[in-house]
């Protein structure tokens, strides 16, 4: 899903069609479209058919149809609920979100609740005696493709059902949410801006833009802040990286050589939210995941099992991202600075927690060690820099939660056999 450098309207557009109730609509409008095209197509069915297909053969099926439908959307929506709370007890309050846009769930509500919208219409139509005799036979036709629709549509959501609470779910559909944001910082590096580094010079006569309101920043517009800019020398240094937690009036950016009516359009550039969201977001898939870990290795729920998948998910998702080509295209916006991705923020949002929380279990030591060690060796240097000092911290934190001294040995690097 391609929206890291996508314009405002664009992104509203895709958040949209991730909602539950615009697939419903759709689909009940579609439904009534259906339904009232008999209408239109009434003069055009031959006699035989119409005497065959009468709306008293029609009738029964409708009224099935309808009734049986509004009880199973009203089912189906109680056991989304339901699952997704559960979902999101034993994962992450966090997880609820991405489990809300899972289209197959959608898809199926859509199919019951257009159905059922189907079914009410036509049988409306028909008791107003809007429909005439020839609309029978359209209706029929269109009855027995919703009826295909909804078979096929049962047999997907039992399939479904099987799995939409359980901790894999929860897993694959993070997982899933952020390799996409992760691999995007390869393909869009900096958002296809100037990166903005500690060595980067911000012009004293600077000023700063603030926060238009308190929250986290989701989306930088930046096609339309490049627009904004016009042909001017104007040169805009975002300092706050999408995910962070700005607040309203403190600065978010500074610009040099803008008009005040300028600095206005650069805030409305800025998406801010209560809550994080993946879009440019690339640490925020990974700390989802981290929290469906430490929550695993709580005393509550002590499950070191779910922790160490969650570490050798992390481990991939930063070896496909370390291994992934990057893009050293010239910046599309060579005059808006973005902060780029900072490795040591990607090890510590993967690692940091499962290593403090995890301390007192060998076993998740263990596999958290091995999972950095690859890590410590790939081809970009502030990424196994980073990998090599969180797997110090794990042995640091380690050192002083594991009771046992052999397990404290076991833990010790090659160099280390001298009993320190």
């Amino acid at each position: 899903m391609k929206t890291k450098t996508a314009s405002k309207p664009i992104l509203m557009l895709l958040r949209l069609g991730r909602l539950l109730w615009v697939r419903v609509a759709l689909m009940a409008i579609l439904a009534v479209v259906a339904s009232a095209m008999a209408i239109f197509l009434e003069n055009v069915i031959p006699d035989a058919l119409t005497q065959r297909f009468t709306p008293d053969a029609v009738m029964p099926i409708l009224t099935i149809l309808a009734s049986s439908m509004l009880a199973v959307s009203t089912f189906s929506l109680n056991v989304m609920v339901s699952a997704h709370n559960a979902a999101a007890a034993q994962a992450t309050p966090r997880v609820h979100r991405i489990l809300l846009a899972d289209t197959t769930t959608q898809t199926v509500l859509a199919t019951f609740i257009g159905a059922f919208v189907y079914a009410l219409t036509s049988i409306i139509l028909f008791k107003a005696q809007l429909h005439g005799p020839g609309a029978a036979v359209t209706v029929m036709a269109v009855t027995v493709a919703v009826v295909v629709l909804v078979i096929l549509a049962m047999l997907r959501w039992i399939d479904h059902l099987s799995d939409l609470s359980s901790m894999d779910t929860s897993l694959r559909a993070t997982e899933h949410a952020a390799r996409d944001s992760l691999l995007q910082t390869r393909s869009e590096p900096a958002l296809r801006a100037l990166p903005l580094t500690r060595d980067t010079v911000i012009p004293d006569d600077a000023q700063p833009i603030g926060a238009p309101r308190s929250g986290f920043l989701q989306f930088i517009d930046l096609p339309r802040l490049s627009a904004a800019l016009g042909k001017s020398q104007a040169k805009i240094y975002i300092h706050s990286a999408p995910g962070t937690h700005v607040l309203q009036g403190q600065p978010i950016a500074y610009a040099a050589g803008l008009s005040d009516a300028l600095r206005k359009k650069v805030q409305v550039c800025l998406t801010i939210a209560d809550t994080r969201t993946f879009e440019q977001d690339a640490t925020y898939g990974l700390l989802v995941l981290s929290e469906i870990g430490s929550r695993a290795l709580s005393p509550g729920v002590n499950d070191p099992g779910t922790a160490i998948d969650v570490i050798a998910r992390q481990q991939g998702l930063l070896w496909d991202w370390v291994h992934t080509p990057l893009n050293d295209a010239p910046p599309k916006f060579d005059r808006i600075f973005v902060p780029d991705t900072n490795p040591e923020d990607l090890i510590d949002k993967a690692y940091g927690s499962i290593a403090r929380d995890g301390a007192g279990m060998i076993e998740v030591v263990q596999h958290l060690l091995a999972a950095l060690e690859p890590l410590t060796t790939c081809p970009d240097k502030a990424l196994a820099q980073a990998a090599h000092d969180m797997a110090e911290r794990a042995r640091a934190y380690a050192d002083k939660s594991l009771p046992l001294v052999s397990e404290k040995a076991r833990l010790r690097r090659p160099d280390d056999a001298t009993g320190r």
